[in-house]
């Protein structure tokens, strides 16, 4: 156990974290793997409760409530893991592979994004049986690479560099059609807490803050940002920026690269607030616990180099000083008399 990193949590996936997420009711953590599972920790202990076998890869994971979550897969499924019992059931499917999975506590609902195009709608109320429990499906533009959800807004990022933000109340068509702001392949998406905006990432080093207002003032208060790169032999060396993770009391928010560094940003005053110890490998998920005193980190291999020998996957769960993520007060040259 090495305390620079965290925690290492035992019984870990034996291939490449795609995600992790820490319940909104307690410290247990749900983790989706390619080695076909999905697992759930209670980090605090470090115990593995549960784990639940698929057909093939697992490319993401999300928590019901603290008795059940759902699965997305590489087979086309959706599936829902009931924990108590150890069960699962497909509660849909997808042509493609199913690459994101979110649920809405506003609408109570099931969103998912897939290689194939589109994006589904589900009521997990509904019977097992998929007609009655799929509520629509709404074309995208291109294959959905992330997705992220605040109240009832649904921020939908896919290939091409497409952003589409819709009201889930009205799915009929996106509020907004946007194009990403960075160049290269966009990454992860995240709303902020405070449900004005959205940190979108790329694959080129950089994260983009964007304002959902379209008004002239809050459209002048985006930028974005380099990060996750470094300079060798008068070379810049720049790493695709896996994750996001937002603290859910002070809004600053932690970025992974496939560095192995994890750093924490200050949006507001566009500042960097803390770099963590180095982590043995690429950095696959972030996520804050619902009190922000745990960081769950995925230390995984992305094969952003192809196949090679990497180190071996691994989730740390790290207790979080408020001095790496509380903002700091602005200092004044003058303080105002």
């Amino acid at each position: 156990m090495a305390s620079a990193t965290g925690r290492e949590l035992s019984n870990p996936p034996s291939d490449g974290i795609s995600n992790l997420r820490f319940s909104n009711h307690s410290d247990h953590l749900l983790v989706s793997s390619w080695d076909k599972s999905v697992r759930l920790y209670d980090a605090s202990a470090n115990v593995l409760r549960g784990e639940f076998m698929h057909s093939g890869p697992v490319l993401d994971c999300c928590f019901h409530d603290d008795s059940s979550g759902f699965s997305a897969a590489a087979d086309n499924t959706v599936r829902r893991l009931l924990f108590s019992s150890n069960k699962e059931d497909i509660l849909g499917r997808h042509d493609a592979a199913v690459r994101c999975i979110e649920y809405s506590y506003a609408a109570g609902q099931l969103i998912t994004g897939s290689w194939d195009k589109t994006l589904k709608c589900w009521d997990p109320r509904g019977a097992s049986a998929q007609d009655r429990t799929l509520v629509g499906t709404y074309p995208q533009p291109e294959r959905v690479y992330s997705l992220s959800l605040v109240g009832h807004r649904l921020v939908v990022a896919t290939a091409g560099r497409h952003v589409n933000i819709y009201d889930l109340r009205n799915m009929s068509q996106p509020e907004q059609r946007r194009e990403s702001s960075l160049k290269y392949q966009t990454r992860s998406v995240r709303c902020y807490p405070n449900g004005t905006g959205y940190a979108l990432s790329s694959v080129e080093g950089r994260v983009a803050m964007e304002f959902f207002d379209l008004s002239e003032a809050s459209q002048a208060k985006k930028y974005a940002f380099k990060c996750h790169r470094k300079s060798e032999a008068g070379r810049d060396i720049v790493y695709p920026v896996n994750a996001i993770a937002f603290h859910p009391i002070y809004g600053t928010f932690a970025t992974g690269g496939c560095d192995g560094y994890v750093n924490v940003w200050d949006g507001n005053n566009k500042k960097r607030l803390y770099q963590y110890s180095k982590y043995p490998t690429s950095i696959a998920a972030l996520s804050f616990s619902r009190d922000g005193r745990l960081l769950a980190v995925a230390s995984s291999y992305t094969f952003e180099e192809g196949p090679k020998a990497h180190e071996q996957d691994a989730i740390f769960a790290r207790s979080v000083n408020e001095i790496e993520v509380k903002p700091k007060p602005k200092v004044y040259a003058n303080p105002p008399a």
